[in-house]
């Protein structure tokens, strides 16, 4: 069983803020409240109280189970790569904990609060954790949970070390850049670039991937 530390306890306070923020403002919440929100950033959907209670209660339970997931890890993992890499794959869950904590916050905020497009909090911020998330991908260990996971990086550990030091430059020069141009740009021009820059940050590992192994296979 893993020792509780200091990051497992900043995980839980993390968790735990969009539950905090939704029991503060829960009693001055409207009868009616956006719970969905467009392209273009502006709410397009309405429910009550318990509809946004329910989505918060979503986004939490996942929150907490990738957090787990990410955190044994090394327990599980059939390659017993991971725990060569067990202090990285605890900051990659304590990352997704926070964004995803953020995630909420921002709903509540954007729900309770008219006028507010939630693109330009969302978008800017899903950049931030890409460029985050490649600053310490190049440092993950061949697993079958957690990073570029294709049959030919399974396979090979110079082919998965490969593609993610591609793949880790990739995602931190493209996380920047998109949440520069997330900032500037027009809601619906924000939402087309970011869909078309997660694709990019998504297929091209996987092609290099296919590459490297097409180049180095043994005749």
């Amino acid at each position: 069983m893993k020792k509780f530390n200091r990051l497992d306890a900043a995980a839980f306070i993390i968790w735990l803020l969009p539950a905090a923020y939704l029991f503060h403002i829960y009693p001055t919440l409207p009868a009616s409240l956006p719970i969905h929100f467009g392209i273009d950033g502006k709410p397009d959907g309405y429910g009550d109280k318990n509809d946004l209670l329910k989505t918060i209660a979503i986004l939490m339970i996942t929150d907490i189970a990738i957090y787990f997931l990410l955190r044994f890890l090394p327990a599980i993992d059939p390659k017993k790569t991971a725990s060569l890499g067990e202090g990285l794959f605890q900051k990659l869950a304590l990352t997704v904990v926070f964004f995803l904590s953020g995630l909420g916050v921002i709903i509540l905020i954007a729900s309770t609060h008219q006028g507010i497009q939630i693109n330009n909090i969302l978008l800017p911020a899903l950049g931030i954790m890409f460029a985050f998330i490649g600053n310490l991908m190049h440092n993950i260990k061949p697993n079958y949970f957690a990073g570029i996971r294709t049959p030919w990086t399974l396979e090979d550990p110079e082919n998965w070390r490969e593609t993610h030091r591609l793949a880790s430059k990739l995602w931190f020069v493209g996380g920047i850049v998109l949440t520069v141009l997330t900032l500037i740009l027009p809601a619906v021009a924000s939402f087309v670039v970011f869909m078309i820059s997660v694709a990019i940050l998504a297929l091209v590992p996987v092609i290099y991937s296919f590459i490297y192994f097409k180049k180095h296979q043994v005749k």
